[in-house]
C-alpha cells in the first residue's frame, strides 16, 4: 500500500512539475517578438487616449476615396461588410445603388437607420449557386432602359468562420462556403458584368500549425513567433500545416478569386484582388474578440503574454475601398502598376500588441470587464477533450451505418462558445503572429494600395468601448458566440443570475423583444 501510495504521489508531483514547466514555455514573451512592440499599455496612456479621441475624433470619411457612382453589391454585411455599407454611404454613394447579400438580414442600428435603411437585402446561401445568381440578377431600382447602367463593384467578405475544425474529413463543411460559395459569387459576377471583385481573404491563411505539448528539452513551441507579409512561400503546403480547416478553404477561395483576374465577365473584364486582415478584426458592430470581451465581462485568458497584430474594422473597410480605388485606375488605363490578382496583407497604424495590452485597454475603458488567468496547459488539455467528443460526435453521425448514427446521440453535444476551445484555437492565440503590411501602404505608383489605416489598435479599442456604451452594452450575435466564456464549468452561473433581470430589461427596452438567455 505504502509503495503504491508513493507510486501516485510521485506521478502527482510529475505531473504538476510538467504544467509548471509547460505553462512557463507556452506562456513567454521571447525577445524576437518584443523587438517590434517593447512598450506595453498603461491606464494612464489609455486613458489619455480616450480623452484624446474624445476631443478630436478621427474621421475616416476624410480620407476614403472619392464617390464612384458605382453599383455595390456586398456579400456579408454582418460584421466587416456593414462596414464596408456605411463607409461607402459616407463617401456619397447612392444607398439604391448599393444590395446586401446575406445569410440574415443586419440586426445593427446603423444599418437600419438612415441611408444604410435604403439598401436592399437578399437573403441568400452563397453556397446555393441558383440563389447567388438571382441575387446578382435581380433588377435594380435605378434601372433605366435608355441610360447606360452603372458598372457593378463587388466586395465578397461572407465566411464560415470554423476556426475549431482541423480534421480533414471536416474541410467540406468550411469549403462549401468559403471556396464552393466564393465560386459561385465570381460565376455569378461574370454573369452580369462585373468589373470589379474585391475578397475579404485572411492572414491566417498563412499561420503554421505548431505542437503546444513540450518535450522536456523544449524551451517553446516550434514557430512559436512568425512574422507574416504578402509572401505566398509562407502559405502552408500540406492541410495538416494550416492552422485549422478555416484558414485551409480561405485559401481555396483566395486562389479562385485571384485566378479570375482578367477573365471576362459578360462583354467586359473583370478585376480582382484580395485584402488579407491581419489576424483578428475587431471593432463596433460584432467583432469575435473584443467586443465579445465586453459583452461577456468576465473572461478566462491563458495568453497575456501573446503579442499579436490585430485589424480595427474601420481600418479594414478602408483598405477594401483602397483596393477598389486601385483597380478602376487601371481599368481607366493609369500608370501606376496594375494590382489585379494580387493579395495585400493589412493591420492598424503602429506597433502590434501583446493580449494583456487588449485586457489594460479594455479594462480601464471598462472597469467590469475583467480577466482571470488560466493554465494554458490545462486548457490545452482541455480542449483536447473537447475535440475528442466533438470528432466522435461528427463521425457516428456521418456514419452510414444506422447503429452508429444513434450512438451519437450518447455523446455530449458541444454547444454555445465551448466549441471554441478546441487544440486549432492554440495554433492561433498561443503564437506571436506579426503581420507586415509594408507593401500595402506604399504609394500607388510604387505597386501598393496607398492603404494608411487612421486608427492605431489602443484607438480602435477606445471606439469599441465607446460603441459599446452607446448601444447598451447589448452587443451583436457574433461578439455573444465568440472567444470562449468557460460556462461549462458553471463559474459565471452566479454572476449570470445577478445581471439576468437588469439585462433582460436592457434588451427590451433598447430592442422591443423579451431577452431570453442573452447571456448565454
Amino acid at each position: 500500500m505504502l509503495s503504491l501510495l508513493s507510486i501516485l504521489a510521485g506521478i502527482v508531483l510529475l505531473t504538476y512539475l510538467y504544467v509548471r514547466f509547460n505553462d512557463q514555455g507556452l506562456s513567454q514573451l521571447p525577445s524576437e517578438a518584443l523587438a517590434f512592440s517593447p512598450n506595453r499599455l498603461t491606464p494612464h496612456v489609455v486613458r489619455e487616449t480616450a480623452e484624446k479621441l474624445s476631443s478630436s475624433p478621427k474621421i475616416v470619411k476624410d480620407i476614403l476615396p472619392a464617390k464612384t457612382g458605382r453599383r455595390y453589391i456586398v456579400v456579408g454585411a454582418g460584421f466587416l461588410g456593414g462596414w464596408i455599407i456605411i463607409q461607402l454611404l459616407q463617401r456619397g454613394e447612392d444607398p439604391k445603388k448599393i444590395r446586401i447579400l446575406d445569410i440574415r438580414a443586419p440586426t445593427r442600428s446603423d444599418l437600419r437607420t438612415g441611408l444604410a435603411s435604403q439598401v436592399a437585402f437578399f437573403k441568400v446561401d452563397i453556397s446555393n449557386a441558383k440563389a447567388v445568381d438571382d441575387a446578382f440578377q435581380a433588377p435594380w431600382p435605378d434601372s433605366d432602359p435608355s441610360d447606360t447602367e452603372p458598372e457593378v463593384t463587388v466586395f465578397h467578405t461572407a465566411a464560415n468562420m470554423r476556426f475549431y475544425e482541423r480534421h480533414l474529413a471536416l474541410l467540406p463543411r468550411s469549403s462549401k462556403v468559403n471556396h464552393e460559395g466564393t465560386q459561385n459569387v465570381i460565376n455569378a459576377a461574370r454573369s452580369i458584368g462585373v468589373t470589379v471583385l474585391v475578397y475579404t481573404s485572411s492572414g491566417s491563411i498563412s499561420v503554421r500549425r505548431s505542437r503546444f505539448w513540450l518535450w522536456p528539452w523544449e524551451k517553446h513551441p516550434k514557430h512559436f513567433v512568425q512574422v507574416i507579409n504578402d509572401d505566398d512561400n509562407l502559405i502552408p503546403k500540406y492541410h495538416d500545416h494550416f492552422f485549422s480547416n478555416y484558414a485551409a478553404s480561405k485559401i481555396l477561395g483566395q486562389r479562385a478569386v485571384r485566378a479570375a483576374d482578367g477573365s471576362r465577365s459578360g462583354k467586359k473584364i473583370l478585376r480582382t484582388g484580395c485584402i488579407r486582415p491581419g489576424n483578428g478584426v475587431f471593432g463596433p458592430g460584432g467583432d469575435l474578440i473584443c467586443g465579445a470581451y465586453l459583452i461577456r465581462k468576465y473572461n478566462y485568458t491563458w495568453v497575456a503574454n501573446i503579442m499579436q497584430s490585430f485589424v480595427y474594422v474601420e481600418n479594414c473597410a478602408l483598405a477594401h475601398l483602397c483596393y477598389e480605388a486601385r483597380l478602376l485606375e487601371t481599368a481607366r488605363g493609369g500608370s501606376n502598376p496594375d494590382l489585379g490578382g494580387q493579395a495585400f496583407t493589412i493591420t492598424n497604424t503602429g506597433p502590434p500588441v501583446t493580449y494583456s495590452d487588449i485586457y489594460v485597454g479594455l479594462t480601464t475603458l471598462a472597469p467590469e470587464t475583467t480577466f482571470t488567468e488560466m493554465s494554458p496547459t490545462l486548457m490545452l488539455f482541455i480542449s483536447q477533450i473537447i475535440e475528442v467528443l466533438y470528432l466522435s460526435r461528427a463521425f457516428l453521425k456521418m456514419s452510414s451505418l444506422p447503429m452508429r448514427r444513434a450512438l451519437a446521440h450518447f455523446i455530449p453535444n458541444i454547444v454555445g462558445d465551448t466549441i471554441n476551445l478546441q487544440p486549432s484555437l492554440f495554433a492561433l492565440v498561443s503564437v506571436h503572429l506579426i503581420f507586415d503590411d509594408s507593401r500595402a501602404r506604399l504609394p500607388p505608383e510604387k505597386g501598393g494600395l496607398g492603404y494608411h489605416g487612421p486608427f492605431t489598435t489602443l484607438e480602435g479599442l477606445c471606439r469599441t468601448a465607446e460603441e459599446h456604451f452607446k448601444a447598451g452594452e447589448n452587443g451583436e450575435g457574433i461578439s455573444n458566440s465568440g472567444g470562449i466564456s468557460l460556462d461549462f464549468f458553471g463559474l459565471n452561473k452566479s454572476r449570470k443570475e445577478m445581471k439576468m433581470n437588469k439585462m433582460e430589461k436592457r434588451v427590451s427596452d433598447r430592442l422591443h423583444v423579451e431577452a431570453v438567455d442573452v447571456l448565454g
